[in-house]
């Protein structure tokens, strides 16, 4: 999953971005509230952690913005500003939590965790393609009932396959997805990471799901291939 932090204070920001990391999400960061627009109308994120006091423009605004954008991505506020006129206006906004600093990185975690439990429910627990089927809550994956174990890179990436079956995904638009900012290597990546992911999702059926579209990138369907 794929979060975006929005922290002007470059401790704080890597102190953060580190602690996620290590959970296996991917972090893109922003120092400014005017990056963090263009960052959250252009990538497509699982959840947004965000300050108030930022440069150009403040948390608020950036908020305020995104949901006049109707984008439902669930935010967490986490701001120095306690009072209690802070919460109630940020969470009249829109957003979906709010944490006041200094946090303990456990309980940020576990706020983090809960929103995207919730978002995930309403949507849908579990993702199905023909008789593979994911469920978000758990983070297990099986065919035919059998088990199937994937790392965090390869879960990450059959995620965002499942949750647009039939879809074709370019290897920009998998890197963007799957991998944070940081990121600069090659979107061949993907290919190796396909690979890994057919080997253990396609490679003992004869009914195969993840499929190559020549010239363009990849897609999942329950389909067979023309």
């Amino acid at each position: 999953m794929r979060i975006l932090l929005v922290e002007d204070e470059s401790k704080i920001s890597n102190f953060v971005a580190g602690g996620l990391k290590a959970e296996q999400f991917a972090v893109d960061t922003a120092q400014d509230g005017q990056i963090a627009l263009e960052l959250a109308t252009t990538y497509q994120y699982d959840l947004i952690i965000l300050d108030l006091m930022l440069p150009k423009i403040s948390g608020t605004e950036v908020l305020c913005k995104l949901r006049e954008n109707k984008s439902f991505v669930p935010i967490l506020v986490l701001t120095a500003r306690d009072s209690i006129a802070d919460k109630v206006k940020n969470l009249d906004k829109g957003a979906d939590d709010y944490l006041t600093k200094p946090f303990v990185f456990a309980e940020l975690l576990s706020r983090v965790k809960a929103l995207l439990r919730r978002s995930s429910i309403n949507h849908t627990n579990t993702l199905k393609i023909g008789e593979l089927e994911m469920d978000q809550l758990s983070q297990q994956v099986r065919r035919s009932g059998k088990k199937i174990e994937l790392t965090a890179k390869e879960y990450a990436l059959l995620q965002f396959m499942m949750s647009n079956p039939g879809r074709v995904l370019s290897r920009a638009m998998i890197v963007d997805h799957v991998w944070d900012q940081s990121f600069d290597g090659a979107t061949n990546i993907v290919d190796v990471y396909v690979r890994y992911l057919r080997n253990k999702i396609d490679g003992q059926y004869e009914r195969k799901l993840i499929h190559t579209v020549r010239g363009f990138g990849y897609l999942i369907s329950d389909e067979e291939e023309e």
